[in-house]
């Protein structure tokens, strides 16, 4: 099906290998295997400085890709290209050593949490999990957005929400074979940070999550004839949003801060707000967003009963119309060269005239009432993040 469909002249995929590992895997993959033209690739030739660029798949740092695909910096359409038969069908991208991914359609971004909640839905497309009846298991990370989580409880699938890192995974897909658990293989999961896997090597897979979409968007156009318009990545997001609300999804990074002010920055959110009394230290303002809960993320590992504390701190929103919201602070990298502050902010839409917006623009008033409460700006000294993802 992939060959016969990606063969079409008005369908086409653009790969960045961001000079990194994944390169001669995807000129195997799409040009030996499926026939493609070298137009598919773009430095897909692995160099040890990564070319000079830095080999991580997201809007900011693939912005050569980005703007191939017709998109503005934060991911929405570049309103300057008005002939869309240019643009390619698919983009995609790996990181350095090919683990990681980014997935676009012509002019639209898709997030990594969206991405794992469209191939969770479409898994009928997908020969490792059609050949088998679908995945017994599903998993994402605690920052990543609940996407899944709406798909996982409408197909009956179990669920599985953990800390950061691919280990928890791990042992969910060996909870058979090696603790004489549950089978939850074929499994799903994956990452905010563009990793996507499954039980076929029990890590990420870069590659494999393109060779998942490109079967999507095959299989979407199963029934359209060769002179019809293609159902583009868009069309099957927008629907998917349609059938099970949109997430606004985006995480801002803080780069290379002192140590001692994320440190401090931590501190403050645990004792305000998850140790502190809410209503005294967080007081309603003109905004009309209020904080009503706040916690810190721990799990307790199904498979072997392993505990893991203090995993992130969330905070609950609801604004002045009863939505609710939240935003997610987690601490990576703390050594000499400073730390980041990884802040994730999402926010549940069901009312489809309401998806267009731009997820930046849409959780920008969020995002200003948790800076403000958090004292960002103040403690860091940062007044806007390094990195918009």
């Amino acid at each position: 099906m992939l060959r016969s469909f990606w063969s079409r002249n008005d369908v086409s995929i653009l790969f960045d290998g961001m000079h990194g590992a994944g390169g001669p895997f995807a000129r195997r993959l799409l040009i030996e295997e499926l026939g493609m033209s070298e137009d598919a690739l773009m430095r897909c030739n692995p160099l040890p400085d990564f070319g000079g660029c830095h080999p991580d798949p997201n809007l900011t740092y693939a912005d050569e890709l980005v703007k191939k695909m017709g998109m503005a910096p934060d991911g929405s359409a570049d309103e300057s290209i008005k002939d869309l038969t240019v643009l390619p069908t698919l983009g995609a991208a790996n990181d350095g050593d090919g683990d990681r991914n980014m997935i676009a359609g012509s002019q639209f971004f898709v997030t990594p949490s969206d991405s794992l909640a469209l191939i969770c839905d479409n898994w009928e497309a997908i020969p490792h999990f059609a050949q088998r009846g679908g995945p017994n298991g599903v998993a994402r990370s605690m920052p990543s957005s609940a996407a899944l989580d709406v798909v996982a409880q409408a197909r009956s699938i179990p669920l599985f929400i953990t800390p950061t890192g691919w280990k928890f995974f791990g042992n969910l897909m060996s909870s058979k074979e090696l603790f004489d658990g549950k089978d939850y293989t074929p499994f799903l999961c994956g990452e905010e940070s563009f990793g996507t896997g499954s039980d076929h090597i029990r890590e990420k897979d870069g590659l494999w999550a393109v060779l998942a979409w490109m079967s999507i968007i095959a299989n979407a156009n199963k029934d359209v004839p060769a002179n019809e318009p293609v159902v583009t990545v868009k069309d099957i997001v927008k629907k998917h949003w349609k059938k099970y609300g949109r997430h606004f999804y985006c995480r801002y990074d803080y780069e290379g801060v002192e140590s001692g002010a994320a440190d401090t920055l931590v501190d403050r959110i645990r004792e305000l707000f998850v140790d502190g009394n809410i209503a005294e230290n967080a007081p309603s303002d003109n905004t009309g967003i209020d904080l009503i809960h706040a916690e810190e993320f721990a799990y307790e590992d199904p498979v072997d009963g392993s505990k893991t504390s203090k995993q992130g701190l969330v905070l609950q929103f609801k604004n002045s119309l009863g939505d609710t919201s939240r935003v997610v602070f987690r601490l990576s990298g703390t050594g000499s060269s400073g730390a980041t502050i990884r802040m994730y902010l999402e926010q549940y839409e069901k009312d489809s005239t309401k998806h267009d917006e731009s997820a930046p623009i849409a959780l920008r008033a969020l995002a200003d009432r948790a800076i403000s409460l958090v004292a960002m700006q103040e403690i860091t000294g940062r007044e806007k993040p390094t990195v918009i993802t």
